[in-house]
């Protein structure tokens, strides 16, 4: 059985009360989220792909006590490493600003078009964030200004150095020194080696 990276109860479906949607600035609070290790990133994740953020576009959804603001998020995706999410993909997440009106989700990452991303994708259009371990499902790609070099940065933007240490030491995970920091396609390499390890364990 794999660990979940958060509470049974953070899976919700939208349902919020009128009072906190009835208002021009709402925040929702997550409880504390569980970094998830990398190899149950790898694991749990249904989809995971590289893309490029192309549209960011916030609506309201729902009537009356499950009226909402949702975030549509779409990715060109450039190279699919787990599943098939096609040549373009839309995540759904909570929150977002519509007009003057803004559902404000402590914990839940943030998009910009242009961004280029590794996403690790599960319950699409049923959990709040369709990520792995919420935030920590979304890894940026990063260009070293100095030397041009891509690297691989945390949801905040933290070089990430060693993957065997997510979940246990951000600490230890991350460094302030890029050039030490995993490229994309380490990344990915090791993601392809944790998936064949996966394929070839004995069922339980």
């Amino acid at each position: 059985m794999t660990n979940q990276p958060l509470l049974n109860h953070m899976k919700m479906k939208y349902l919020l009360p009128v009072a906190l949607i009835g208002i021009a600035f709402a925040r929702v609070t997550a409880t504390m989220v569980i970094p998830p290790t990398f190899d149950q990133l790898v694991q749990q994740a249904e989809l995971i792909f590289q893309g490029t953020v192309t549209d960011v576009r916030s609506a309201w959804e729902g009537e009356g006590a499950q009226r909402h603001i949702d975030t549509y998020v779409t990715f060109q995706v450039a190279e699919n490493v787990k599943g098939d999410a096609g040549a373009s993909y839309t995540i759904r997440v909570l929150g977002g600003t519509v007009g003057q009106d803004t559902m404000e989700v402590t914990c839940a990452p943030k998009f910009q078009v242009g961004e280029r991303q590794i996403l690790f994708v599960e319950h699409n259009g049923q959990q709040f964030v369709p990520l792995v371990g919420i935030m920590h499902g979304q890894l940026r790609i990063e260009r070293d200004q100095q030397t041009g070099r891509e690297f691989i940065a945390t949801h905040d933007g933290d070089p990430l150095r060693d993957l065997t240490q997510l979940g246990r030491s951000e600490e230890a995970a991350t460094t302030a020194d890029v050039a030490e920091a995993i490229s994309p396609d380490d990344l990915k390499t090791e993601i392809q080696r944790h998936l064949t390890a996966q394929a070839d364990r004995p069922a339980q």
